[in-house]
């Protein structure tokens, strides 16, 4: 079953409208050649405030992945990461250090990952080949972390507890 996801790219130049949107682009066909479907692009400035406004607004009544791409890196306007803890309600660390874990330079990403009720937050650098890269090393579980924040699939151990087989 294919699975949603928007994409948020948080960049001043991409907002002000001086250089083309690539991080996003490179995201959303990732997210598509992986069998989601990308049901909204969206792109806010830089800064801690706007990019949680711009992840509640996402979140709001949405069950599925929310993607940011820039914002984690060391500059003074890199507020992602912070405004994305401004914003879940639960972390996900496991996400965020895999994605990380991808590649080098990723050492330098400062990205994290959460929930916002039913949605599922990850954010990635901007470069649009450090973002991909980054998405890869998590795709591969995204749609059992939404299938569970759904809450459509038990985990398999809650099927059998306290089920003892006969005669034992």
């Amino acid at each position: 079953m294919a699975w949603s996801a928007k994409v948020l790219t948080v960049s001043d130049s991409v907002a002000a409208g001086r250089v083309p949107d690539g991080g996003g682009q490179a995201v959303a066909e990732a997210i598509e050649a992986a069998g989601g479907q990308v049901v909204e692009r969206a792109v806010s400035a830089d800064g801690r405030s706007e990019v949680a406004a711009a992840l509640r607004r996402l979140a709001e009544g949405f069950c599925g992945l929310v993607v940011t791409t820039g914002g984690t890196g060391f500059g003074p306007r890199d507020l992602t990461p912070e405004a994305t803890l401004d914003v879940v309600d639960r972390r996900a660390p496991g996400l965020a250090e895999a994605a990380r874990a991808a590649s080098p330079k990723g050492r330098l990403s400062r990205g994290e990952a959460g929930t916002i009720g039913r949605a599922l937050v990850l954010n990635l650098p901007g470069s649009p080949a450090g973002a991909v890269e980054q998405l890869r090393a998590v795709l591969d579980v995204v749609p059992h972390a939404l299938a569970l924040l759904a809450g459509e699939q038990p985990h398999p151990h809650q099927a059998h507890q306290g089920h003892r087989p006969p005669g034992a």
